[in-house]
């Protein structure tokens, strides 16, 4: 009996929906329904779907320049290379190879320009492993050549200094003594450094006014570490499963050390951006939310201009609640009527931009990117779809109390 009550609601709800009015306001009110929530449920899909790609090109940004795992003292700044057990954790099921690293804040001064910069050293085969040398926008990835020691700046820090990579002068690098330590001689606290200007890395990160990058072994002799390392960065296959060798990696190494994964690393960032993407959620479905809460004057009217139609059904055996799930699926219908053409509508300007980048990111930036980046996500779709379906109901609830005169009516006196 429940399911025959449904399909008579659907039916006759259906044919109120495309019936003629006897108003044409109502009609109109009708539409400009559809239109709102159409307009609102498109405008979901084209900015999560936009929103998930750039999180697309940050993640991926990131994940080129971070390691899988990386290992850093829980008090200190450095370690022994030698005392730790590296070659235990490359033998781990899944790593492909951990590499020692050297890290600091440093002074760099170019062309009068100065810079605090941190300077990464890095080992000859590091890049490979990690895939930094696909960030390369200008130059060439050269730590060294011959007896000259090259670097590899981040883009922003480039633009800042005016870097030129066709001209003769160097980077002069800058760093406290750590061992050593005169006082009374400003000029004899550091020590000075130089690398010849070899390329520009860019990540569409913070890392672009961040890093400088320049061999491992210029770091230790700038910074006067023998065999020390600042951290230990772990890669993996593509294949492998990062939360199991992860908990390997800290039985190893102990309580000294801290082992952090890709999205721990940049925990932060990857919270802020999951953080946007809900405010940006919550403020469509606000905007979505008015534009459904239409249909409580749509309906409020169409129940009034179907009182006569209602009193029929009354007489002939249509209970209060029969008739009240007529109105209620109305609203439900006009909902989905305009949710479904909306997300269809967003679908096609997502696929569109995708397709034929219609829509530019200003003029590039450094010829990188150059379009508003879009990912559609199944699971977008599906919350769309229960917001759009949560909200109707409560607006299509509302004016419902309307229906319990419907008996007194010239048909029953």
């Amino acid at each position: 009996m429940g399911k025959q009550n449904y399909r008579t609601a659907l039916f006759v709800a259906w044919r109120y929906l495309f019936s003629k009015k006897k108003h044409s306001i109502v009609n109109i009110i009708a539409i400009i329904s559809v239109i709102g929530v159409m307009a609102g449920s498109a405008a979901l899909i084209i900015v999560l779907s936009v929103f998930n790609g750039m999180e697309d090109i940050v993640v991926s940004s990131f994940n080129s320049f971070n390691p899988d795992l990386k290992i850093t003292l829980k008090e200190g700044k450095s370690f022994p290379v030698g005392t730790f057990p590296i070659e235990k954790i490359k033998q781990i099921n899944g790593v492909k190879a951990a590499e020692d690293v050297v890290s600091d804040l440093v002074l760099m001064e170019y062309n009068g320009k100065q810079h605090l910069i941190d300077l990464k050293g890095i080992s000859d085969d590091y890049s490979r492993q990690s895939g930094f040398d696909t960030l390369l926008v200008d130059g060439s990835f050269c730590l060294h050549n011959g007896d000259v020691e090259g670097g590899v700046l981040g883009a922003i820090s480039a633009g800042l200094l005016q870097v030129n990579l066709n001209d003769q002068q160097f980077y002069k690098i800058y760093y406290p003594k750590r061992l050593r330590k005169n006082l009374g001689s400003p000029t004899d606290a550091f020590n000075t450094r130089y690398l010849q200007h070899s390329g520009v890395f860019q990540s569409f990160t913070e890392y672009d006014n961040k890093y400088l990058i320049c061999s491992i072994g210029f770091a230790r002799e700038l910074m006067s570490y023998n065999g020390e390392a600042t951290s230990i960065e772990v890669f993996l296959h593509p294949n492998a499963d990062t939360k199991s060798i992860q908990k390997e990696v800290e039985k190893i190494v102990g309580n000294r050390f801290v082992v952090k994964n890709r999205f721990q690393q940049e925990e932060l960032l990857f919270k802020t951006m999951k953080g946007e993407k809900l405010m940006i959620f919550a403020i469509l479905s606000f905007i979505l939310l008015i534009a459904i809460f239409n249909i409580i004057g749509t309906l409020a009217m169409i129940i009034i201009e179907k009182k006569e139609d209602t009193a029929i059904l009354n007489y002939i055996g249509a209970n209060q609640s029969l008739i009240r799930k007529i109105f209620l699926t109305e609203g439900i219908i006009i909902s989905f009527i305009g949710g479904i053409v909306g997300m269809l509508f967003g679908t096609l300007v997502c696929f569109i931009q995708q397709t034929f980048h219609i829509i530019r990111y200003g003029d590039g930036i450094g010829g990188g990117l150059e379009y508003y980046p879009v990912k559609m996500d199944i699971a977008d779709f599906g919350i769309v779809f229960i917001t759009i379906f949560i909200i109707s109901l409560l607006a299509s609830v509302i004016p419902l109390h309307q229906v319990k005169n419907t008996k007194d009516t010239q048909y029953e006196q």
